[in-house]
């Protein structure tokens, strides 16, 4: 019998199924691994002579000022919301998570605007005090503007995981603090911050992910990156090799930040030993200090979301009435399809991998798991490229041994299937995590009860196991949905020709010097991307509670 019991585990269609997909979501790291045995292409001596440098200063400068930038704003904001009451907190706790919901893109457009001579600013100082100023109010469009702007939109990353392990810290360690003789101020830096440093870590690394990601921003503020080199040597050099290189280059950023955390986290254990912890009490400090605290998550709120978010609604106040038409519904018919689409197919594909791990409960099953999950640390221009390659190639492939017809179309490469496989590798996280704390939560018993009842799996998952966890298989759907609208450089490097989507749509506008114009595309996924975020904030609150 137990023999019967160790071959079940050890191979069945799910684990069949799941190898399967670890293949498919594996094949941009294949690609790019591989291409480098290749020579490289005829731009590499131009780019690593003239450019390589700037593009390695201006990403280094980029992570580090975000880093710093997204403790300074995250921690502090975390810190007085976790453990100060102050009028307005119960409400800065969600308001501080908004600018989530603003890509960077878009955030770094309507800066522009704001700043810019006819901007709300300026139009002000002009009508009410004579004051003239030429040219914009202050000239963001530089490195330290890109900092800024990448710093609004990604602190509450920060700011997320450290105020959920501040709640989480036991009262009692701030409280021998204080027996000690510790003011607040010795207790955060000695007893508070050095327990939340693994949330903290964790938060900057995601913030340092989706700066490596970036393409929009750095752009638009003429910042030359890794990202902003990889899109110049395929399209303006239509060199693929050289792409290559850059994008072997960028994964070792992604990899050096991906150890550095690991390292830091190691097997250190920042928790009470003991069962019982005490939650932390809030302090009613003075009412001059409740006053401070409250200004201090007012500013960063009104910098980082109501202000530009306000300029929004003024463009589209002006400009609805040229831009939402026929064509503007079809857009984001398009846009909430691929979403829709993407969100679906990542959850089936969640399901199969966390069934697999179920029924097969190996180290090896849960190292495939692992490792079909890492699309979302990859930036999305190094996915665009090692997607496009193997397409293109398969492409050539059919052209040469099955079709005979000069007037056929791409099959793979160009068209929205490489672009949803594309977004399937990058997102495949976002959309797991959720599906996977479900199956937690319902635990293994019940797939153990239906066997021992002669039920076979593929009936019990979908008999008992997904109703169980359909709140979790939407929310997944949901995340994936709005990272989704939001992609940028991945979907303009594999958007089939003249394809457009809410982001792309956007993003051409604003280059185009259509801003005002951009905003309805722009009011749309931002709006879109409030809902997850309820949802992030219901969950703190009930572990808080």
């Amino acid at each position: 019998m137990k023999t019967v019991k160790q071959s079940y585990y050890w191979w069945n269609k799910w684990t069949g199924y799941s190898i399967l997909i670890l293949l498919l979501v594996a094949t941009p790291l294949f690609t790019i691994f591989f291409k480098l045995f290749d020579k490289p292409g005829g731009s590499w001596e131009h780019i690593a002579n003239n450019l390589l440098f700037g593009y390695f200063q201006n990403t280094i400068f980029l992570l580090i000022g975000v880093a710093v930038l997204t403790f300074l704003l995250g921690v502090s904001t975390a810190w007085l919301v976790s453990n100060y009451e102050f009028p307005g907190r119960r409400y800065f706790e969600w308001l501080l998570i908004l600018p989530l919901g603003f890509p960077g893109y878009i955030m770094a457009y309507t800066y522009v605007g704001i700043l810019d001579y006819t901007g709300p600013i300026q139009v002000f100082l002009r009508n009410n005090f004579d004051i003239q100023v030429k040219g914009s109010l202050i000239d963001i469009m530089n490195l330290p503007g890109a900092i800024f702007i990448l710093s609004i939109t990604l602190f509450p990353y920060v700011f997320l995981i450290t105020r959920s392990s501040f709640l989480q810290q036991s009262k009692t360690l701030q409280e021998a603090s204080f027996l000690l003789g510790a003011n607040r101020f010795t207790t955060f830096f000695k007893v508070a911050l050095p327990m939340a440093r693994p949330a903290i870590v964790a938060g900057i690394a995601l913030a340092a992910m989706e700066v490596l990601n970036d393409y929009g921003t750095v752009k638009y503020f003429g910042v030359n990156t890794f990202t902003t080199g990889i899109f110049r040597a395929w399209f303006s050099m239509g060199d693929a090799s050289t792409a290559i290189y850059l994008a072997a280059i960028l994964m070792v950023f992604v990899f050096v930040i991906l150890y550095l955390e690991s390292i830091q986290r190691g097997n250190r254990q920042y928790s009470s030993s003991n069962g019982s912890q005490k939650p932390t009490a809030r302090v009613h400090p003075s009412i001059g200090k409740k006053l401070l605290y409250s200004a201090i998550c007012l500013t960063i709120f009104l910098l980082s979301f109501l202000f530009p978010f306000l300029q929004l609604l003024n463009w589209v106040s002006m400009t609805y009435h040229k831009v939402v038409n026929q064509d503007f519904f079809l857009l984001i018919y398009r846009s909430f399809g691929l979403a829709a689409v993407t969100g679906f197919s990542i959850v089936v594909f969640s399901v199969i991998l966390l069934y697999a791990l179920r029924l097969s409960p190996f180290k090896w099953v849960k190292n495939i798991t692992k490792v079909a999950t890492l699309g979302y640390a990859i930036p999305g221009a190094v996915i665009a490229v090692g997607v496009m390659i193997p397409f293109i190639a398969l492409d050539k492939w059919i052209y040469s041994n099955l079709i005979t017809s000069q007037t056929a179309g791409l099959f793979f490469s160009g068209t929205l299937f490489a672009l949803v496989f594309a977004y399937i590798v990058r997102f495949m996280a976002v959309g797991y995590n959720p599906v996977e704390a479900g199956f937690q939560k319902i635990g293994i018993h019940v797939n153990e009860a239906s066997r021992l009842l002669g039920v076979r799996s593929t009936k019990t998952l979908w008999k008992i196991d997904l109703p169980l966890i359909k709140t979790s298989l939407v929310s997944g759907i949901i995340l994936v949905f709005v990272d989704v609208l939001k992609e940028l450089p991945l979907t303009l490097i594999l958007r089939p020709f003249n394809y457009q989507t809410l982001a792309t749509k956007a993003f051409d506008m604003a280059t185009n010097e259509m801003i005002a114009e951009s905003a309805n595309a722009a009011l749309i996924i931002i709006l879109t991307g409030i809902i997850p975020i309820i949802f992030l904030n219901r969950l703190i609150r009930k572990r808080e509670l």
